[in-house]
């Protein structure tokens, strides 16, 4: 049998932050500020936020319709609960009837034009656009990604006339309101309860016409122009990283803003040593007399010359850990560390001494020459190690 949870929702007014007298138009602006605040563009991942703007969006759905709210003073949340209710909310912030669908029209037009920077109206929010963004890959040499490096780079992008400083229209001139659309930039057609919107044919969605286009840009209000940036490079940085430069892309149009610049870093590969994470792995050759006998080293490492001790009795495949001789941490202290495997050669030509010698030194040697186990062989390394 399961149990049914008693959810309390919070009052409408609350949620609004308004009182319960509160005018059409303060409904309005109190929606629109909480929306701007809550929007999930705004707050991408965050579930609470998500969730407000559910909330304020649900408040205002029945507190912007005059039959819903009345129903909503005299009962409360009871009044859109179950299948008897004649609202026909059914608890859906965009459920139930279109009494105010132009409305939340306008309210969302006004929303999304200033989370992009559109102004106010509608006119406007058709006509400016936001300029593309850029890519530039970046090839480094493995030694810059690992201890950072500043590059000079060149781009071609658009940027603003100068000229008619990007409205398109010729010196002394401005841009003239559509007269199809009103400036609009759109063109509205009712059909029903829904009020369908439609880009101007006349202008294009812009809102203005130009009639006396720019000479040197000809009324396209940007114009293609070579530029230098200083990419820095930070220490660490692995293949494939990202580094983006706000409003180092293309130039926006009619006042829009900037796009961004992404500078993908390509790392070459270095000659031996091989990157895992912050840590470096190298190879090290060594002759059987040098894995039997024990000896030292030099070792080259991206800062200088280190001195590796090889114990006698060395097997292949042992690793030995030179700490902090690895990678800078990406933005944080420390480094990660230089990893040495052994590698015993056995020598492929050998002259008639060095055959004897070796024959001489076998004979006072005895392997069991007989098929083991990998667990077996790794315990008998552990043993020589």
């Amino acid at each position: 049998m399961s149990a049914t949870a008693n959810v309390t929702k919070t009052d409408f007014y609350e949620v609004l932050n308004v009182s319960r007298d509160a005018s059409d138009q303060e409904l309005k602006t109190a929606y629109r500020k909480l929306a701007m605040q809550y929007h999930p563009d705004r707050n991408p991942g965050d579930h609470t936020a998500e969730e407000k703007f559910k909330e304020c969006s649900e408040a205002y759905q029945v507190l912007s319709d005059p039959e819903k709210r009345a129903a909503y003073d005299r009962y409360g949340h009871a009044a859109f609960n179950g299948s008897s209710s004649g609202s026909g909310f059914g608890g859906s912030p965009f459920g139930g009837g279109f009494g105010n669908a132009q409305d939340l029209g306008d309210i969302f037009g006004d929303l999304f034009g200033e989370m992009f920077n559109m102004g106010g109206s509608r006119g406007q929010a058709s006509r400016v656009q936001r300029g593309r963004d850029l890519r530039y890959d970046l090839t480094l040499e493995f030694e810059e990604a690992v201890f950072g490096v500043e590059r000079e780079i060149k781009i071609r992008r658009s940027e603003a006339c100068r000229d008619c400083r990007g409205s398109g229209a010729a010196k002394g001139k401005q841009p003239v309101t559509c007269t199809q659309c009103g400036g609009r930039g759109q063109q509205r057609f009712q059909q029903g309860f829904f009020s369908v919107a439609k880009t101007c044919s006349v202008c294009g969605g812009t809102g203005t016409l130009i009639v006396d286009p720019c000479p040197t840009c000809h009324g396209e209000t940007r114009l293609q122009a070579e530029h230098t940036i200083v990419v820095k490079v930070p220490a660490g940085v692995e293949q494939d990283t990202r580094i983006r430069y706000q409003g180092e892309g293309e130039a926006g149009k009619f006042g829009g803003p900037s796009g961004d610049l992404y500078v993908i870093l390509n790392v070459r590969a270095h000659k031996f040593f091989e990157r895992d994470g912050d840590d470096l792995h190298c190879v090290l050759p060594i002759s059987f007399p040098q894995a039997a006998l024990g000896t030292e080293l030099e070792i080259q490492t991206l800062e200088g010359v280190e001195t590796i001790k090889i114990p006698e009795g060395t097997q292949s495949g042992r690793e030995f850990k030179l700490r902090g001789k690895g990678v800078p941490h990406l933005n944080e202290r420390g480094k990660g560390d230089l990893i040495v495997e052994i590698r015993v050669q056995t020598p492929a030509k050998l002259n008639k001494q060095q055959k004897e010698l070796l024959r001489q030194l076998g004979e006072t040697m005895h392997v069991e020459n007989t098929p083991t186990s990998r667990g077996i062989l790794d315990k008998v390394k552990e043993m020589f190690n």
